[in-house]
């Protein structure tokens, strides 16, 4: 199946609201051949998004590496908007930490202290995951060609990155009034920055790279929680803030 085949299908889930079996993508790289297809048909993008950036999780899966996808603007929330999840099909919630680029970053030998120097700021985000496989049953091919199940996601408001080690900043995820789990920004790759850079290495032999103004959510920091309609979402990241979301 050509990577437009695989592209249609997964196009298809996402307008019927219907999960669909794995696709049986064969590798990775055909797999980001069909995320790029889906990319330009996506609209203006804002970002990209890592995926799988938890030692744990690649051991679990089989992987030595994240995995990344892009960020379309239409998947924006803004905060205080709600979530509809009847327009998703098994939305599941995590809090990230976002990086916001003040200037491009791009080449094969960005360090993880390059990020956060190119970074104007960094913000709590809750990223809104939706698999378009029937009960997130997948293999790491299908993931990165069902753009890393990229659904939703709201960014809080920047602040500075001097003074923080991203490293040590602790991590609570709530939903309805309850911890459902806690994690530090090490979760992601030993530094959520290194996560990114690794991205941008990657990007590099494509010619691709960040521009100014782009934002990056640097990975899950914790398991994702499923959500519902009068669910009620709260992400906390020390130094960061507090980022809330409702759904309906």
């Amino acid at each position: 199946m050509s990577s437009h085949e695989y592209a249609v299908q997964l196009q298809k889930a996402v307008a019927d609201r219907t999960a669909i079996d794995a696709l049986g993508v064969p590798d990775i790289p055909a797999a980001y051949a069909v995320q790029r297809v889906l990319r330009d048909a996506a609209g203006p993008l804002v970002g990209w998004k890592l995926g799988v950036t938890s030692r744990a999780k690649q051991a679990q899966v089989g992987v030595s590496s994240p995995v990344f996808g892009f960020l379309a603007g239409a998947n924006a929330l803004d905060i205080g908007e709600p979530l509809e999840t009847s327009a998703l099909i098994q939305p599941r919630c995590e809090p990230e930490i976002v990086f916001v680029l003040g200037r491009d970053l791009a080449g094969p030998h960005v360090t993880a202290a390059d990020v956060v120097s190119a970074s104007s700021g960094v913000a709590v985000g809750i990223e809104v995951l939706d698999s378009r496989y029937r009960d997130y049953k997948f293999t790491m091919a299908d993931v990165v060609a069902d753009n890393t199940s990229a659904g939703r996601f709201v960014v809080g408001t920047p602040v500075p990155t001097a003074g923080i080690d991203l490293r040590l900043v602790g991590v609570v995820l709530e939903k309805n009034g309850e911890l459902v789990a806690t994690a530090s920004g090490a979760a992601s790759l030993g530094h959520p920055a290194a996560a990114v850079a690794w991205m941008v290495r990657t990007m590099a032999a494509d010619g691709e790279g960040l521009v100014a103004g782009d934002v990056v959510l640097s990975g899950g920091l914790t398991a994702a929680v499923p959500v519902g309609p009068g669910d009620m979402v709260v992400a906390s990241i020390d130094r960061l803030g507090t980022l809330e979301l409702g759904c309906r």
